[in-house]
């Protein structure tokens, strides 16, 4: 199977297409891989080291909702029609992968089958889908902060999902605790007036 870099190149760029690209279109380039494959492309736009204004939340609502089904065991996604259908401007989605293959190239030069346990038992997809799901909460959040490290776990761990794995499946978990450690220490700091997660930490020990 092509690698996604290759396919998303050529499905944007070398190809004819409308001014409105639907997701619907989008997943018939994932076949088996459908999940992995949405992960990565909905968390891409929000794990770019670029602004991308407008795409975290509802882009994370849907990762969300991929997330509960894949807990749930479901081998195809389900979407509601009105997000399956609704249009993306073609240009938009052209700028975020002229930045975004770039990166994707440079992971799937590491990437093959291993560890496809992780990847492909309940336990291990219970675990990934829970991750995720914590990852694509933070990503609605609109706070800065809360949303590129998340997104860059649930890229990467999708990712892994993607090539069945399971050692970039890891790493990308690393981040998701990563994310979730950031984004509870900003959320902490707001609540208790400025004081980070570490801080907070500390003082508890020193009592």
């Amino acid at each position: 199977m092509a690698r996604l870099s290759v396919e998303l190149h050529r499905y944007f760029f070398e190809e004819e297409r409308s001014e409105g690209v639907i997701l619907a279109d989008i997943i018939l380039l994932a076949g088996e891989r459908i999940f992995g494959f949405l992960f990565v492309f909905l968390a891409l736009p929000s794990a770019l080291p670029v602004p991308a204004p407008g795409y975290s939340t509802p882009f994370g609502i849907v990762i969300c909702i991929l997330a509960v089904q894949l807990i749930a065991g479901a081998q195809r996604p389900w979407m509601p029609k009105r997000v399956m259908n609704h249009p993306i401007a073609l240009s938009k989605v052209q700028g975020i992968l002229k930045a975004g293959i770039p990166w994707l190239e440079k992971i799937e030069l590491l990437s093959r089958p291993r560890l496809t346990y992780i990847c492909k038992s309940l336990p291990g997809r219970v675990v990934i889908g829970s991750a995720i799901a914590l990852m694509a909460i933070s990503m609605m959040i609109p706070i800065p902060g809360t949303n590129t490290l998340p997104a860059m776990g649930i890229f990467v761990t999708g990712f892994g999902l993607l090539d069945d794995d399971g050692a970039i499946t890891l790493a990308g978990l690393v981040l998701c605790v990563m994310g979730f450690i950031l984004s509870a220490s900003i959320l902490m700091a707001l609540w208790f007036g400025g004081s980070s997660l570490l801080d907070i930490i500390q003082n508890w020990r020193a009592q």
